[in-house]
This record gives C-alpha cells, structure tokens and sequence, in this order.
C-alpha cells in the first residue's frame, strides 16, 4: 500500500483528540503539515460531530475558506461548504427524537437535540446536561420537556452529556433496540451521541466522495474515538491516534500514528502524503 499514497486526495481528520492537542489548540507542526499536504493538492475535510459554527475560526486559522473547501458536521449528518451552504443532509425526524427522549428519560438521562447552531436541553429527572461546557460556543435553550420542542425545525443529532461514570453507567442500562435502530456511540468520555440508522461519518464521506468523483481508496481519515470507526474501517487510509480507543486502533485499516499531543496528525501526512521522515525538532 505505500506506493499508492500518492493516490491520497482527501484527507478526513477529526478534531478532539486528533487534530486538536488536549487544550484545543492545533499544533505548529500540525499546520505546517497540512499546507504541504494541501500543496500536493490534497482536499483537507474536516470532519466532526459539532455543528460548524462549534469550530471557531478553526478554518480562518488554516486556510480552509475557499469555495471549493468542504466540512462534514454532525457526524455525517450534513456536508457542507465552508460558507455553510449544506450539499447533503440526513436530519432527525420528530418521531425518532420522541423515541430517543423516551428511553432516556427511563434512565435519568437529560437529552440535547441540536438543531445547527442552536441546542434544545431537556432535563430529565432533575438531571440537567453539561453539554455547554463541553460546547459554549453554540446557543443553549433550556425546555421543560420534549411537548416544548418547536416543530418546525430541522434536526441534526442527539447527544447525551453527563459525568462521564454517571453516563457509563447508564450505557450500559441501554435497551438493545436502540442501537438496532439508530447510530448509538461515544465522541468523548462525558458525551453519547444518538443519530438516524445509517448516518455516520463515512456515510458524510461517501455523500462528498461521490460529488467530488473520489473512491475511498483515495481518501485517508484519521480519527479517536467511538464515532471515528466507520470513517477509518470505510477509507483506503485509515489511520488511529496513539491515544485512541481500542476500538479505533482496531478499526483503521492502515497503522497507528502518534498521540493528538504530539502532532500525530502531522506524522501521519509526512510519511503516507509528503513521503518524507517527520524530525525530531516536529514534536
């Protein structure tokens, strides 16, 4: 496989835990990489669970503007342009929020539904989430139940936000139908993330691929957690973080790079896209 890695056109990262160090910062060795990745003509995706407008600047700060610059949000649940015209969409209908809420409830688990930018909480239990430490840049409104929810909003995701034992403990309460119906998995260790059968971070990849006329086997992703496995298992490269999870590290078809601390994002993209040895003066 090395010899193809000229065939690399798209590179798909993740951000926490992968491009972003343990402060949410994106390393010096980290940018430089990714310019000369994007000298090769590599289109650089960035590809998350977080709406676009819970990146900041992030695209400013790495030149990723242009016209031709794509995002995939929510976890494969929206693609989009960099200006946020949306070029494919996999929403949340009401009824499976209704579904989700209601197992939640049973657990005394409070719920976000997110809708863009704009995050409905329902508490459950007395419970409330802590999902807006985890994200303040986006607008939090606070419900006194699901009957609050305005119905005429598109919806992208669910997500769980708790401690993160008081949330591994309720995990593992979860009737089996849930997962038989929708997409369940972790994205950090405080958040559970709950979208529609089917729409995952490949399924967001593929939706791109098939408008750009790319095959997975000219894509490289790199991610770390629970809701990174289809998009490693799906693309030609799939490259895990030092600090991923066990299910990550076995889900990449390629190898496993350094930790998101040690710019293992920039170590990936020297040696499979740039060709070169990354120094030692990079970490």
């Amino acid at each position: 496989m090395e010899q193809a890695a000229a065939d690399i056109r798209l590179l798909a990262l993740d951000l926490d835990g992968t491009l972003f160090t343990t402060d949410k910062q994106v390393s010096p060795e980290n940018k430089l990489a990714l310019q000369m990745a994007k000298e090769k003509g590599v289109n650089i995706v960035i590809t998350t669970g977080r709406p676009l407008k819970a990146i900041g600047n992030l695209l400013e700060e790495l030149g990723l503007q242009g016209w031709d610059q794509y995002s995939i949000t929510f976890n494969g649940g929206l693609v989009q342009r960099n200006d946020g015209t949306v070029v494919a969409h996999h929403p949340m209908s009401m009824n499976e929020i209704a579904q989700v809420q209601a197992v939640m409830a049973q657990l005394a688990l409070p719920v976000d539904v997110i809708s863009d930018g704009t995050v409905y909480s329902i508490p459950s239990q007395g419970k409330t989430s802590l999902y807006h430490t985890a994200n303040p840049m986006l607008d939090f409104i606070q419900l006194n139940s699901l009957a609050d929810l305005p119905k005429d909003q598109v919806y992208n995701k669910i997500v769980i936000v708790c401690e993160a034992d008081y949330l591994d403990q309720r995990i593992a309460q979860l009737p089996a139908s849930l997962s038989q119906q929708f997409e369940v998995f972790k994205s950090r260790e405080i958040i559970l993330e709950v979208m529609p059968k089917g729409v995952h971070k490949a399924q967001g990849l593929a939706d791109l691929c098939q408008m750009l006329g790319l095959a997975p086997h000219q894509v490289m992703t790199m991610g770390d957690e629970e809701n990174d496995l289809t998009m490693l298992a799906w693309a030609g490269w799939g490259v895990a973080m030092g600090n991923a999870v066990p299910a990550a590290k076995a889900a990449a078809r390629l190898s496993v790079t350094r930790t998101n601390d040690q710019s293992g994002v920039a170590e990936a993209i020297y040696r499979y896209i740039v060709k070169e040895e990354m120094t030692d003066g990079l970490v």
